[in-house]
């Protein structure tokens, strides 16, 4: 119950297949947990989701907002059905594992993902259009990123990279 208490407040709402599959329990033990915690079902886009009962208030909408996300981030991690901010675009973010690459970010949607080059610089390749105001955004945090990490060098040992990632790595 614990556990799913802290994944619901990071993840919520979340739904009983998500928690299954995050969990690999079965889904009588996610259930059981889910109910231990009193969660609250909610309709969402795809199907029925889970919420805290403390959590059930509106969230309001953040101003426009772009992130450059580390592959692994638990942000995309968090969720098997991940439609809702991937769109069609989990095969260049992805690997066949499934485990998530460097990801863009703006307004709460995967636009695309990033590299770092080995001469340092952060590639970024945007797989849907933002407008010209979020791709100079983008493009002002790819540069503040690569000024961040300096002669830091990061390297995808321990997992493959994706499709987008071995593209713009070169």
């Amino acid at each position: 119950a614990e556990l799913v208490r802290h994944w619901l407040a990071a993840f919520g709402p979340g739904t009983l297949a998500d928690l299954k599959w995050w969990t690999g329990w079965t889904l009588t033990a996610a259930r059981a947990a889910l109910a231990d915690v009193g969660a609250v079902e909610v309709g969402l886009a795809e199907g029925t989701g889970h919420l805290l009962p403390d959590d059930l208030e509106p969230v309001v909408a953040e101003q426009h907002w772009v992130a450059l996300l580390p592959a692994l981030d638990p942000t995309p991690m968090g969720w098997q059905q991940r439609e809702w901010y991937l769109g069609a675009h989990k095969a260049a973010v992805f690997d066949r594992t499934g485990n998530v690459g460097p990801t863009v970010w703006c307004d709460g949607r995967i636009v695309g993902g990033w590299a770092q080059r080995p001469d340092g610089d952060i590639a970024v390749r945007l797989v849907e259009d933002v407008g010209s105001d979020a791709r100079r955004e983008i493009d002002t945090a790819a540069a503040n990123l690569g000024s961040w990490l300096g002669e830091v060098r990061l390297s995808a040992r321990g997992r493959g990279r994706t499709p987008l990632e071995s593209e713009l790595s070169s």
